[in-house]
Formats: C-alpha cells, sequence, structure tokens
C-alpha cells in the first residue's frame, strides 16, 4: 500500500493531477492507443478466421501487427501514467485486476498463436478466437473501471 500511495506522490504524477490538460490528454490518447491495438487485433483475428480476406495479404498482417505493437506500448505508457493518479485505489479495484489478467492472458495467447503459426500446426482459429473474446473483456473491463 505504501508503494501505491507512493507512485501517487511522484513528481510526475502529481503535475498530472494539478494540470487542467495533462489527464485528458494523456486519457485521449490512452483510448487511441487502444482503438489502434483494437482494430489491428480485430482485423488480424478475423483475418484469420476466413471472414475477412485482407488487401495486400502478407504486408498487411505484417502492418497490422507492427500496428498492434506499437498501440500496445502507447496504451501501457499512457495506462501506467492514469493508474498512477489513483493507484491505491484502482490496484484493488476487482475489475481493473480482472482487466489485467485478461491482457495477461492475451500475451500468454500471443505467445501461443506464434509457436504455432511458426510450426504450421493447426489451432489458429481457436486462438484468433480466443483473442477477439480477451481483448473485447479486457476492453470492457477498462470502461468500468472509470464508472465503477
Amino acid at each position: 500500500m505504501e508503494l501505491l500511495q507512493g507512485i501517487e506522490q511522484l513528481g510526475l504524477v502529481r503535475l498530472l493531477k494539478a494540470s487542467f490538460a495533462a489527464y485528458p490528454i494523456v486519457n485521449a490518447l490512452h483510448i487511441a492507443a487502444i482503438g489502434g491495438l483494437f482494430t489491428s487485433v480485430i482485423l488480424l483475428d478475423l483475418s484469420v478466421l476466413g471472414a475477412l480476406r485482407p488487401p495486400g495479404g502478407k504486408a498487411f498482417i505484417v502492418l497490422m501487427r507492427r500496428i498492434a505493437f506499437v498501440a500496445f506500448a502507447g496504451a501501457v505508457v499512457t495506462g501506467l501514467l492514469l493508474f498512477s493518479v489513483r493507484a491505491s485505489e484502482y490496484a484493488f479495484m476487482p475489475v481493473f485486476q480482472l482487466k489485467l489478467g485478461l491482457i495477461a492472458l492475451a500475451g500468454f495467447n500471443l505467445l501461443l498463436f506464434v509457436q504455432l503459426e511458426r510450426r504450421g500446426g493447426s489451432g489458429l482459429r481457436l486462438l484468433a478466437a480466443a483473442s477477439l473474446v480477451l481483448w473485447s473483456g479486457a476492453l470492457l473491463c477498462g470502461r468500468f473501471i472509470g464508472f465503477v
């Protein structure tokens, strides 16, 4: 608990709290990053499931993966900043913990997907469907954090 309260007292966090514009800007950047991540993940998963025929084939998939990784990095950075403002409260919210768990599962799912893809194994469609469910759940949990 002291660590979390210490995070809330960091200089950057106090500036974020005191600024009229900083928090809304960080929040907007977080939403934009999540939008980029979610869109690219959906397009990738739908193409694996056969529901979407991506223009450009493999080049499109490579581009979507790059966008997903960059957007995920942006979401992590902005998410940490948003978390830092009320760390001692958010850390104990069940919906926040569920969101982190779903993100961890989505990351593990991605690792399995990449391994199977390299080996040419079956099961990619199942992992793509799981990805859709996991990321949708994480998105939903994230939206609840501000309203619970």
